[in-house]
């Protein structure tokens, strides 16, 4: 299933102004890593995944559209879908996304040797439709 593209520009645009963040497609769509640590995901069966520590998770839980991710027939500990309905607003999706990457910024730094792209800027035009 693909992603959906017009979430992957709003997860751009609230990224946009870190240097240190870039992107790799995996899962089904693009991944955003802030200095080479995991940070969130669009995913190509809908919605987003958010890595969070350990000490936040089982709060954050309980928060509306959100459950643990699944990898490998087992729910993570540390990362976090939200569904397509806090998706659907910048409002409910920002606080998410810099979770984690707060999460992904608190970590030691990797080295990228190449394999990831730097973030893409969206032109003028697209910026606008995506915060829309």
């Amino acid at each position: 299933m693909a992603y959906d593209k017009a979430l992957a520009d709003r997860v751009r645009e609230i990224m946009d102004n870190r240097p240190y963040v870039t992107e790799k497609n995996m899962f089904g769509g693009p991944c955003f890593f802030a200095h080479g640590n995991m940070a969130a995901a669009v995913l190509g069966g809908g919605g987003a995944m958010i890595r969070v520590g350990h000490d936040d998770f089982a709060d954050l839980l309980l928060e509306p559209g959100a459950e643990p991710m699944v990898m490998g027939g087992n729910d993570s500990k540390t990362w976090i879908r939200i569904d397509e309905s806090v998706c659907a607003s910048d409002e409910q999706l920002r606080p998410w996304i810099e979770r984690g990457l707060a999460y992904a910024e608190s970590l030691p730094r990797k080295s990228l040797g190449g394999r990831h792209l730097k973030l893409r800027s969206l032109p003028p035009g697209r910026a606008a439709a995506a915060g829309a």
